[in-house]
């Protein structure tokens, strides 16, 4: 079978009038050009030079191969150029998992990083829950998407991005001097966010076990859908509320300046990741956006592990 690598080492025997010549061009030794010749010539059965003195001189097959050798190596370029042009051009809709407080992690910079990344990309950020997100996921409406707790089974890769710390929130400085036991949380005015979701959402289901474990039963006051709403009510001092650091961390002048935090005794931890389908089973533009997505979430993990303590809220900026 003709290689590409005979027809370059043929071109340049023929533009150079010698295999020295060309090797030299190739920057190949000269015995592998004219050994590349010589296997070239066995597979079409005919000779290509003949020597004439210290030189080389193209024989009518030669001449003949010439055009439909260029030929081939023009075509072979512009496949690989037009590879690399889609590989740096991506295109596509990536339809992206995320739930209710994801916005917080990525949202926003997110999407800025894609679109002035990969212009061409098209992005999607779906869903309210995890629970619904893993649904999504095995059922291939979504390609990838952040959840908020690991995946069982082996259909999903999963690559974990963070480990976030669940905080016990106030407006009453009195509720805010010693870590909040289980037994404390049972017996607090609480607004929990995720109504919608109570049942199937991880961090209802960790905050429920570790209250039953301490022999009592969680029963907020109040339960809206949105963490903002939480945080609202419990700025006013109607409840309090149990946060994510990460969404503290990133909500920054945004806090109201009445609310503080404590940190739960045993403390309560979630770990966020990325999942999705296997990467041969992955479209281009979803690889660029979990790389994306990824790099974000790590970044504001080491963020928030690097402040270790935040006093007032206005402080962790």
């Amino acid at each position: 079978m003709v290689s590409l690598h005979q027809l370059r080492c043929f071109l340049a025997t023929l533009d150079r009038g010698s295999f020295t010549a060309a090797a030299a061009e190739l920057g190949y030794a000269q015995p592998s050009v004219s050994e590349q010749v010589r296997l070239l010539e066995r597979h079409l059965d005919a000779p290509l030079f003949r020597r004439a003195g210290r030189g080389l001189v193209p024989t009518e097959a030669a001449r003949a191969l010439y055009p439909h050798a260029v030929a081939a190596l023009t075509a072979v370029g512009e496949g690989v150029r037009a590879v690399s042009s889609v590989r740096g051009m991506l295109t596509g809709t990536v339809r992206f998992g995320v739930f209710n407080t994801a916005h917080y992690y990525l949202g926003a910079e997110l999407v800025a990083d894609v679109l002035e990344r990969y212009p061409g990309i098209r992005i999607e950020l779906i869903g309210q829950n995890s629970a619904d997100n893993i649904e999504q996921l095995r059922r291939g409406v979504l390609e990838a998407a952040l959840i908020a707790r690991p995946l069982e089974g082996d259909d999903m890769s999963v690559s974990m991005v963070m480990r976030d710390e669940l905080v016990y929130v106030s407006a009453e400085p009195d509720r805010l001097r010693e870590p909040v036991t289980p037994a404390a949380l049972a017996a607090a005015p609480l607004v929990l966010p995720d109504v919608s979701w109570r049942e199937e959402d991880s961090t209802r289901r960790q905050l429920a076990h570790s209250v039953e474990a301490a022999g009592h039963v969680l029963l907020p006051r109040v339960e809206v859908e949105n963490v903002e709403t939480a945080l609202e009510v419990a700025a006013r001092g109607l409840a309090d509320t149990v946060v994510w650091r990460g969404v503290l961390h990133r909500m920054a002048d945004r806090l109201p300046a009445t609310l503080g935090w404590v940190p739960l005794r045993p403390p309560l931890y979630e770990r966020f990741a990325i999942a999705h389908r296997p990467v041969a089973e992955l479209s281009p533009a979803t690889r660029a956006v979990v790389e994306l997505a990824t790099v974000r979430m790590r970044r504001l993990d080491a963020a928030v592990r690097l402040a270790d303590r935040w006093g007032p809220p206005a402080k962790d900026r």
